[in-house]
């Protein structure tokens, strides 16, 4: 049986590469910080507690500050594949928080694999380590002959946490040609679902689509609405994770769909959903959303209610208009084939967030009553 371990386990990639890997038959351990309230959420499905065992699956406190507990749990464990997707992954927030995200994202990558070096596991412990779309900061000049920015494309990160990331990018490929480890990197462009947090774009945009739709919200406030992304499902983006350390020898991937959306269009595709078509007015600070109609009969707005306004707090100081990111080597060598389009995810996540308001508002009307 092989033995994984799995920092940032409770976040969305962790849960859904946690699932991916007991489905194969994998020992699981996770590494989850400690904090006074629970954060297991998300693999609260599949985490079971002392009194109920599991032998394929535990939990470990730690962090990716901590070096002599980071050698500590892998000595224990001796893992054959370690995912370092921990890290603190908001990009707007990493510019109030640059010290904390370059000691999380970068010095913990670094912490990891030397860790991996000093236990002498080089030659049987395999690491994935997420790299970051952000690496690339949006230069078209950047772009290879097909529009999109490939495993050869130059970096220029314009972030906190894409220069952090970058980092831990060739920090891995060091220890990779250094010490002959099984290091690689996933260059995963952004990918989405229904545990994205709550503080993220796409989240943000479904979670405020199903509360506007159900009158529990009057209007949803959004940065650069001209930002293009290249959006993935985590789900599909996990296997590849996998794939990765699957092979013969160590190489970074791109993990991507090869096509972008302007976040605009992902807020009408939102809203579409629920029966409600948004026209959008103005340009820049001052372009606002409209209801232009409602062909749903569960979810009735007032035609021409603006529901949708920009506020220029959630502009970055450097911002990233575009990226997309070419596939072409990972479904070629690594034969991967992502199950979701763009249109399933934004289904999915709007569905799920719907239901989330409706029991909310049961247990509140239930509240009410008592």
């Amino acid at each position: 049986m092989k033995v994984a371990l799995v920092t940032g386990i409770t976040g969305q990639d962790g849960s859904y590469l946690a699932e991916l890997l007991l489905e194969k038959g994998y020992q699981v351990h996770g590494l989850k910080r400690r904090a006074s309230s629970f954060n297991t959420q998300r693999i609260d499905h599949i985490y079971q507690d002392s009194h109920q065992t599991n032998v394929n699956f535990k939990l470990h406190y730690g962090d990716l500050t901590d070096s002599t507990n980071i050698i500590r749990i892998i000595q224990e464990v001796q893992p054959d594949e370690i995912y370092n997707l921990g890290a603190m992954s908001h990009v707007k927030v990493s510019f109030d928080s640059p010290e904390y995200v370059a000691n999380v994202d970068g010095i913990g990558t670094l912490r990891i694999l030397e860790a991996v070096r000093i236990l002498g596991l080089e030659q049987k412990t395999r690491i994935y380590q997420a790299s970051t779309s952000e690496l690339y900061g949006g230069l078209a000049e950047n772009k290879n002959e097909k529009g999109m920015y490939d495993e050869n494309s130059p970096f220029y990160p314009r972030s906190p946490y894409g220069v952090a990331k970058i980092f831990g990018y060739w920090i891995t490929k060091n220890y990779r040609e250094a010490y002959n480890m099984f290091a690689c990197n996933g260059i995963l462009f952004n990918h989405e679902s229904p545990r994205r947090g709550e503080t993220f774009v796409t989240r943000k945009i479904t979670m405020a689509t199903a509360a506007i739709a159900l009158g529990q919200q009057d209007c949803l406030y959004l940065g650069n609405l001209d930002a293009q992304r290249d959006w993935g499902h985590a789900k599909d983006y996990v296997e590849a994770m996998w794939r990765i350390l699957q092979q013969d020898h160590p190489e970074d991937y791109v993990i991507a769909m090869g096509e972008t959306t302007y976040v605009r269009d992902f807020v009408r595709m939102a809203f579409s959903e629920v029966g409600i078509i948004i026209e959008f007015k103005g340009h820049g600070v001052n372009e606002k959303g409209f209801v232009a109609s409602c062909s749903n009969p569960e979810f009735q707005l007032e035609i021409g209610k603006q529901v949708i306004a920009v506020d220029p707090q959630y502009f970055r100081p450097t911002e990233v208009d575009l990226l997309i990111g070419d596939p072409s080597k990972s479904k070629t060598q690594l034969g991967w084939i992502p199950q979701y389009d763009l249109s399933g995810l934004v289904q999915e996540m709007v569905a799920m967030d719907v239901d989330r308001v409706k029991k909310e508002i049961m247990l509140n009307e239930a509240g009410f009553r008592s």
